[in-house]
């Protein structure tokens, strides 16, 4: 409860803090304008807003250059046709219905009867049609012959074609009518037919092109909706400094809210509930950890300092950026808590601290302009701290904090490059070494940070980093001096366990460079009383024959305790001093013991246990093993690939029966692993030898 207590303090001193620090950018800024004098800073867009005003005026434009769309009525042509070959048609017919008497002798006969043609041809028309035709058409059609009619007909029909099959409109109907009269002025017909023809010809010309409301209207819908918005973009520049600001310029900063006097929260508002969902959210990942609660407590402690600092780190830039240049964020050192997470924490953690630096980064690195997120130098930063994680998960890496902040460099560099090949931004020469600068010291000041601030963390919070533990394998260290100079034996048995030990806990994706150091200084105990132990015996004689059991039990059992005392003393990581304390558990010391039974019968199984702990983490387990099988096989005679499997397992499934694993975390399947592990670098180092011959038979046989 304690402990739970304090995680959710920690995350709200951290997030309080958070928020003080990115109070600024949040904050609406007062601007101070007036129409019609120089504006006193240069503005740019907070958002991009739709110009409205602008997109209308654009709408109006296009409107207008759409043009009215008129529609040919090609069935007037056919109709006015129609009509004409049926006048000509029925005035044939009233020739061939009426009588051929002719009155020769009365002139007022021959009148009447052209009079009474003249009405019966009206008859056979409509009087709509009449009414359009002139008197003297009716008696030219009645008076001229069949052939002449028919002459006329095809002459006037094709004039009529002609002339409707083109687009005429309402202007231009006189000078189609004239086209037309044109047509037909010059044919070999008689005058009277004519001038008929001509009267039939220009009453059927009309308008045939009439205005299409419908399809202008979705010609003008069309073009209104391809208009695109015309929008002010975020960053676009408004006004510039010393600039007059004419009634459009402040058309558009009202648009753009610099004139709203109104006080707003919204801005606050979103920063609390963006800080509070990204703690809780991490609270959650932190909780969920699979991690001992102690551990726990020292890794969120770290985690939030780091945080706190990187956090620092980019406020400071930011600040110097709005004074100097905006671009010399890409000088923040993006990676520094990320390669900083990775040595003292893990793959998990670190990963987390990118996530959540990368997104604080796009608010931080606003230029204090409010509603305004970078997110380019977001993604600079996330990927920056990725590219570092990776880099330093290889081996070859680890200790080489430096060489990695190189090849980092190189990495920002590339990623620079390519945000800013995207945003198209057509940079000079100079600029682009200005960037890659940039880029390269940010790699660097990464790692140079992350060296300079690991030893504070590894003093203050006892963390035991990949640096120190290189460190501490340096054949020259003090005390690994002291195992080879005073117990030879133990520094050869320590560096073969080491080998077994960190391939095997790196195959089942434990610390490996953990297992090795610790094998280095598991049996530093022994140098206090080397010559009891078997493997520093030289002379082969054992004191352990003159003593009685109980004496070589304490002798014994005392190395792991007394090695655990020697390393505090010169200080070393708890992780290394528990090595040598419990990668023996509570085991039980077999030839002392069957030798004490037979000297006394009552003698206690639990008497002759090492005091422990049993092994508390997966390292620990593993070297138990690969101590107790470096030490059997190699006593054994002649050991092959089958007798060195069959004495793995059984050491592992003794020390299953006995107990030893039941408070690590280490599992069947990975026990599974770790025994194929130890065969494989068993059978290497005990491989079968070819006998040579002797040096002095072998000379022989050369010079034979």
């Amino acid at each position: 409860m304690v402990h739970r207590l304090f995680q959710v303090l920690l995350f709200i001193v951290v997030g309080t803090f958070a928020y003080a620090l990115m109070y600024s950018n949040v904050k609406p800024e007062k601007i101070h304008i007036e129409l019609f004098k120089p504006a006193e800073q240069t503005i740019r867009a907070t958002k991009t807003v739709e110009d409205t005003y602008k997109t209308e005026q654009e709408k109006e434009e296009v409107l207008k250059q759409v043009a009215d769309v008129y529609t040919l009525k090609k069935e007037y042509a056919k109709n006015k046709v129609d009509l004409i070959a049926s006048i000509f048609d029925s005035a044939i017919e009233v020739h061939e219905e009426t009588s051929e008497e002719a009155l020769k002798e009365d002139e007022k006969a021959i009148a009447k009867t052209d009079a009474q043609k003249v009405s019966i041809l009206k008859e056979k028309l409509t009087d709509e049609v009449n009414k359009d035709i002139e008197e003297s058409v009716f008696l030219a059609l009645i008076q001229a012959d069949e052939d002449e009619l028919n002459i006329t007909k095809d002459l006037t029909i094709t004039a009529v074609n002609n002339v409707m099959s083109s687009r005429i409109a309402a202007g231009d109907v006189e000078n189609a009518k004239k086209r037309a009269e044109e047509e037909l002025r010059y044919t070999s017909i008689s005058n009277d037919m004519k001038k008929a023809a001509i009267s039939l010809a220009r009453s059927a010309i009309i308008q045939n092109v009439f205005f299409d409301s419908e399809k202008t209207e979705e010609q003008r819908t069309k073009a209104v909706e391809n208009v695109e918005p015309v929008r002010i973009l975020q960053g676009q520049v408004i006004v510039k400094e010393e600039q007059l600001v004419d009634r459009e310029i402040y058309r558009q900063l009202e648009l753009a809210g610099f004139l709203n006097t109104e006080k707003t929260i919204y801005p606050y508002l979103g920063l609390l509930l963006f800080i509070v969902l990204t703690l809780i959210a991490f609270y959650y990942f932190f909780y969920s950890s699979t991690s001992k609660k102690e551990q726990q407590h020292n890794q969120l402690l770290i985690f939030s300092l780091v945080f706190v600092i990187a956090l620092s780190m980019m406020k400071i830039f930011s600040i110097l950026a709005g004074f100097q240049h905006s671009d010399l964020v890409y000088f923040f050192p993006g990676a520094m808590a990320a390669m900083i997470s990775k040595m003292l924490l893990n793959d998990r953690l670190s990963v987390a601290m990118t996530l959540l630096l990368s997104s604080y980064g796009t608010i931080i690195f606003n230029g204090e302009t409010p509603s305004n997120l970078d997110y380019s130098m977001g993604l600079y930063i996330m990927f920056s701290g990725f590219a570092a994680i990776i880099i330093l998960s290889r081996d070859n890496f680890k200790a080489k904090v430096l060489s990695a902040g190189s090849l980092l460099s190189v990495v920002n560099v590339a990623f620079l490059f390519s945000l800013l090949f995207i945003m198209d931004g057509h940079y000079s020469k100079m600029e682009y070494v200005y960037y890659s600068i940039a880029a390269i010291v940010s790699g660097l000041s990464s790692a140079v940070l992350t060296m300079g601030l690991l030893p504070f963390f590894e003093a203050g919070f006892g963390v035991l980093s990949t640096i120190k533990l290189l460190e501490l394998s340096n054949p020259n260290h003090p005390l690994l001096r002291k195992i080879l100079t005073e117990s030879p034996g133990t520094y050869h048995h320590s560096v073969m366990v080491a080998n077994l030990a960190e391939s095997a806990c790196e195959a089942i994706g434990a610390n490996g460079l953990l297992a090795r150091v610790g094998c280095y200084y598991h049996d530093i105990g022994k140098t206090k009383r080397p010559q009891f132990f078997i493997e520093n015996q030289i002379t082969g004689s054992n004191p352990h024959d003159q003593l009685p059991p109980r004496t070589s039990r304490d002798i014994i059992i005392a190395h792991a305790s007394d090695g655990g005392e020697l390393l505090r003393k010169h200080k070393f990581p708890k992780e290394i001093i528990d090595i040598a304390e419990q990668h023996h558990g509570t085991t039980l010391l077999k030839f002392f013991y069957y030798k004490a039974l037979k000297q006394d019968e009552t003698v206690q199984e639990s008497e002759y246990r090492y005091p422990g702990p049993k092994a508390q983490t997966k390292e620990v387990a593993v070297i138990g093993i690969a101590d107790s099988v470096e030490a059997a096989v190699r006593s054994m005679q002649q050991p092959t690939p089958e007798k060195i499997e069959e004495l793995v397992i059984q050491i592992i499934n003794d020390r299953i029966q006995d107990h030893q694993f039941d408070e690590c975390d280490i599992t069947m399947k990975e026990l599974s692993i770790v025994k194929s592990s130890l065969c494989e670098s068993l059978n290497g180092i005990f491989h079968s030898r070819i006998e040579y011959p002797e040096f002095n038979k072998l000379e022989q046989k050369v010079e034979a």
